[in-house]
């Protein structure tokens, strides 16, 4: 509890790890709210039921709040949203000269808050992915400050989860995205990095993925613990071993 988890992906296509934890905080009964700006409903829903997970019982039930960002960035920029009163739209700062992300702390701050005789566990908010924000327009100052309030709402008030996924590239000219990626694997308490490998592909191996737990931020001095592994990715799950004692080497 209380906890920031980083997922970041470099040349290759880290979403494997949102399904794994959508579904994971999901079985678990936890409050999820899931802002998915790089896919649609349907998309993630097909992928959770093979995980054996429904997510449109789990909205009906009150258990996943889930923001399609795809839809709302369409309906602001054709002027179709319907606003409530008093309730801008989640990503208002589309229209607006400002890039201010208050209106989505809002929005997963009121969505987390939970009521009076609400049975569900500790409260998440999972995002995928932060990078879509900065293409948006938003500048790197607003959503670096958007994601320190969502810390201090989520992790540190209600004793929840936050799990965010962004995308990076060594070799990238987006200063603005790696300067966002670097500021968050300061303040991460875990990092699972996902990499494509450097030989190129491989049917038997699509991946290495890099386990960081930051002991550095609870004890000065110490050095964070690192883990590589190489994976797999199947139908229905995730297949993990050493790197070497793949099936391609073995």
């Amino acid at each position: 509890q209380g906890k920031f988890t980083l997922l970041r992906d470099t040349r290759t296509d880290g979403s494997f790890l949102v399904h794994h934890f959508l579904s994971f905080y999901l079985r678990a009964g936890c409050k999820v709210c899931f802002v998915a700006l790089l896919q649609s409903f349907s998309h993630y829903s097909i992928v959770a039921q093979k995980l054996g997970v429904n997510l449109t019982a789990a909205k009906e039930q009150g258990q996943l709040v889930f923001l399609e960002g795809l839809k709302s960035c369409l309906d602001l920029v054709f002027g179709e949203e319907e606003e409530q009163p008093g309730q801008p739209s989640p990503l208002q700062f589309l229209s607006e000269s400002t890039s201010d992300l208050r209106a989505l702390f809002d929005f997963v701050r009121v969505s987390l808050a939970a009521p009076a005789g609400d049975a569900w566990k500790g409260p998440v908010l999972l995002l995928d992915d932060l990078s879509v924000l900065l293409s948006l327009g938003a500048t790197p100052v607003a959503v670096l400050d958007f994601i320190h309030y969502c810390r201090v709402c989520v992790c540190s008030r209600l004793k929840g989860n936050v799990v965010v996924l962004v995308h990076s590239s060594e070799d990238s000219e987006d200063e603005e995205n790696e300067l966002v990626v670097n500021s968050l694997c300061h303040h991460s308490d875990l990092i699972l990095w996902a990499e494509g490998l450097a030989t190129g592909f491989c049917k038997d191996v699509h991946g290495q993925i890099r386990i960081i737990q930051r002991v550095s931020l609870q004890q000065a001095g110490e050095q964070d613990l690192v883990q590589i592994y190489q994976y797999k990715i199947q139908d229905r799950n995730v297949t993990f071993f050493a790197r070497g004692l793949s099936a391609a080497v073995l």
